[in-house]
């Protein structure tokens, strides 16, 4: 049945438009409408802002047919796989900068680890526990602005032991890179670099000003020019408007990273976003569509936050993206992996892991005890 919308954002199909614009317009919106999106973003064609705008604005008893044509797109790049990331953090705390956001930053006082960069041996241990959790892809994340040249060449030692001794993909978030520091990374064997763009061009100077957005691009334009591939996502529910919103998820759109990793807001005591209000779990699954819709070859992995914001609507989000984190995240735990690996096979998905730089699909009966976290 058609569903109704207010009419300042009903859209509905034109089905006249097939020049690459828009086929959302200003009258009743028909859920087949969303199909035809669907489809056109499979063609090629990106979203607008103005589809963005009324998807984030439609009611939420339209959530069926949003996931419904997201998943879609997810289902012609991606199939019925779902990708797992492990992530260890490498360095933690005793960091310069002022995101607000994190609870590592100069101006928190949350509660957390505090340690300098890892031994070679702790890291090597964490890609055992990768493998053995059936991840693609372990991340190595260290806290500060950018690795000091001493830093910088223990974790390219340490990357290069990773990479002949264990199947996985190595995807490093450093913070800041220079163009040289970049091609090291690649040279020691480093596939994806993690830098987000966190939210808009606008509002991330409400966020950080040790650092701008044009730092963070720089930083993607140097990672991509030393060959490597793209982890950049973002997080929501930081008090970003809708026009901050959709600038993110287009210009994500714009970026085509290999990977979006998508965080919604863990409000940690001692930030200065503390107390944040959460967003709604019919919105964040709203914003998963529309980054499903702008990077439809991308991973997308549904990274912190999930376990709190999504609630019990957590399965739905994996009909949108194809990948999670398996395991806990930087400062905040994630829930036990098996219970990662029951919703997944439920929901009729499978993991696929790398085997000797291919990627095999994994029953879930096939699965290990995981390691202790």
């Amino acid at each position: 049945m058609p569903f109704q919308v207010p009419e300042i954002f009903s859209p509905q199909v034109d089905n006249s438009r097939r020049d690459g614009q828009s086929v959302i317009s200003d009258a009743q919106w028909e859920a087949n409408a969303l199909f035809r999106l669907s489809d056109e973003i499979i063609a090629g064609r990106r979203l607008t802002a103005e589809e963005a705008r009324a998807i984030l604005r439609s009611p939420d008893t339209a959530i069926l047919e949003i996931l419904a044509a997201a998943y879609r797109v997810r289902r012609h790049f991606h199939g019925m796989k779902m990708r797992l990331n492990m992530l260890i953090n490498a360095k933690s705390g005793l960091c310069g900068e002022d995101c607000a956001y994190c609870s590592q930053s100069k101006v928190s006082t949350a509660s957390i680890a505090k340690y300098p960069l890892l031994d070679e041996e702790v890291i090597l241990a964490g890609a055992a526990a990768a493998v053995e959790r059936k991840a693609s892809t372990y991340c190595i994340a260290i806290a500060g602005r950018s690795p000091n040249p001493r830093e910088l060449d223990r974790l390219c030692r340490t990357i290069s032991q990773i990479k002949e001794r264990f199947p996985l993909k190595v995807c490093l978030s450093p913070g800041l890179l220079t163009l040289a520091q970049a091609e090291a990374l690649k040279k020691a064997g480093v596939d994806r670099v993690n830098h987000n763009l966190n939210t808009g061009r606008r509002f991330y100077r409400e966020i950080c000003s040790t650092h701008t957005y044009e730092d963070r691009l720089a930083t993607l334009r140097a990672a991509r020019q030393a060959g490597l591939e793209l982890c950049c996502g973002g997080i929501i529910g930081m008090g970003e408007s809708e026009d901050d919103l959709i600038d993110f998820i287009l210009a994500l759109g714009e970026l085509r990273p290999e990977s979006v990793p998508i965080n919604f807001l863990i409000p940690i005591p001692g930030t200065p976003l503390e107390g944040r209000p959460a967003p709604s779990p019919v919105h964040c699954l709203k914003v998963l569509c529309l980054i499903r819709f702008a990077t439809p070859t991308s991973d997308l992995r549904i990274a912190a936050g999930r376990e709190v914001h999504l609630g019990p609507l957590q399965p739905l989000g994996l009909f949108v993206a194809n990948s999670i984190f398996v395991g806990d995240y930087l400062t905040t735990k994630g829930q036990p992996p098996e219970e990662d690996y029951r919703m997944i096979a439920a929901l009729g998905f499978e993991i696929e892991q790398v085997v000797h730089g291919e990627s095999a699909a994994v029953c879930e009966d096939t699965l290990p005890t995981p390691a202790a976290q």
